[in-house]
């Protein structure tokens, strides 16, 4: 089954930023801006731990539901309901009064929205697979991760100042689920892709999508892509931990604030812009790789400095610079390796297996905090990562060994 598709003119890839944008706002203003309030009015830690965890549950799963997007209605018509219900949900959430006797509605509306962009950025990922030339999948990759980490990044950071200097709270989070749904506008500079995998009966086309999920597994590219993304290279687990381990900098509370929000999220940015550029220009896996390399590197560099509040900014800034790079990485090594077709499904199947190192580095970062303090953490990071890095060449020389007719072709 053919899978090629060429796009009809070149779509520059700042849309795939904007495309990407719900993604971003609506997981930002979860984490920063209505953990915030909730906290400013006696909710628990745990308790909005657990709607942050409940916000995740959707993002990990959403591979199952990904065949919804190639099969049925259209990708833009998906992408616009998507944008109007996540945006629309979003301003609701944001209507109800930020209390602890509201946290039950409150949770529900977070899982809803949390699902809805989940259809988001599926139908984001088949525009941008299908509209993105083979030589600009780096770049493409590079913008669209920009969106995603600059829209939590920005996005909570504006949320959280809005509800900080506005007076009414709902007003942040009715301006976040404005720009959702303002995002749909990108659509109308790029075409509806080809679905060439859909069929006269709907078995059928869902038999199309599994076949084209296994002919990627089935190439040396797909599995070497899966390969990668299920160990951790780049992944950046230690961002997750920076406000448990910010004492040992001796760091405030709005120096954390300020590094995990408004002004890591343009960091990033420029990473995954800076990222995709040189993605074009080498072999993708390969920057992947260095780029991991890279992030180990500031890891180690941050626990050999000094335990100051300053060195606590400034390397978490190079982290968020790097993680940018390797985020785009990623992004560009999907794209490569899914090509057209039903992108949707494929682009989510390579995506969630990546948050499983993510998941595991983030408790293998914890155990080395709790058994050598803040260098371990670091340093511990850091060898996961050269491990992986070394662990991925003898597997991808191993796969070139094996002879082409035990490969299929991957797809274009």
């Amino acid at each position: 089954m053919p899978e090629h598709s060429t796009p009809a003119s070149r779509a520059h890839p700042v849309l795939f930023l904007i495309l990407f944008l719900p993604l971003g706002i609506s997981n930002g203003y979860v984490v920063v801006t209505l953990a915030y309030l909730l906290s400013q009015n006696g909710v628990s830690v745990a308790a909005i731990a657990s709607l942050a965890a409940l916000s995740l549950f959707p993002q990990t799963w959403k591979v199952i539901w990904a065949p919804l997007v190639d099969t049925t209605l259209t990708i833009k018509l998906w992408f616009l309901l998507s944008a109007l219900v996540t945006g629309a949900l979003m301003i609701a959430t944001a209507a109800i009064p930020p209390t602890s006797g509201n946290l039950v509605w409150i949770e529900a509306l977070v899982v809803v929205f949390s699902l809805t962009s989940t259809f988001n950025a599926m139908a984001a990922d088949s525009l941008m697979a299908h509209a993105t030339l083979p030589e600009e999948k780096g770049r493409a990759g590079g913008w669209s991760q920009a969106g995603n980490l600059g829209g939590s990044g920005l996005g909570g950071g504006a949320g959280l100042w809005l509800a900080q200097h506005v007076s009414g709270a709902w007003i942040s989070g009715a301006a976040l689920g404005l720009v959702c749904i303002l995002s749909a506008g990108a659509m109308f500079w790029l075409r509806e892709p080809v679905a060439e995998h859909r069929a006269r009966r709907y078995l059928d086309s869902l038999v199309n999508v599994g076949r084209e999920c296994l002919d990627i597994l089935k190439s040396r590219a797909g599995f070497l892509a899966l390969f990668i993304m299920l160990i951790p290279i780049g992944v950046g687990a230690a961002q997750n931990l920076w406000s448990a381990v910010a004492g040992d900098w001796h760091a405030s509370a709005d120096a954390v604030a300020l590094v995990n929000g408004a002004l890591g999220g343009v960091i990033s940015m420029a990473g995954c812009i800076a990222g995709g550029v040189v993605c074009d220009r080498m072999d993708r896996k390969l920057a992947y790789c260095l780029f991991g390399l890279a992030l180990a590197l500031a890891a180690v560099l941050m626990a050999l400095a000094p335990r100051t509040q300053l060195m606590f900014v400034a390397f978490t800034c190079l982290y968020a610079l790097v993680i940018g790079f390797c985020y785009a990485a990623f992004g560009a090594v999907v794209l490569e390796t899914i090509g057209a077709g039903a992108a949707a499904t494929k682009y989510n199947l390579l995506a969630g297996i990546s948050n499983a190192p993510i998941a595991y580095q983030t408790v293998i970062d914890g155990w080395g905090h709790d058994r050598w303090g803040a260098s371990g953490l670091l340093y511990v990071e850091a060898l996961c990562g050269v491990a992986a890095v070394a662990l991925y060449f003898i597997v991808a020389a191993a796969a070139r060994r094996i002879g082409p007719r035990a490969w299929r072709a991957a797809p274009a």
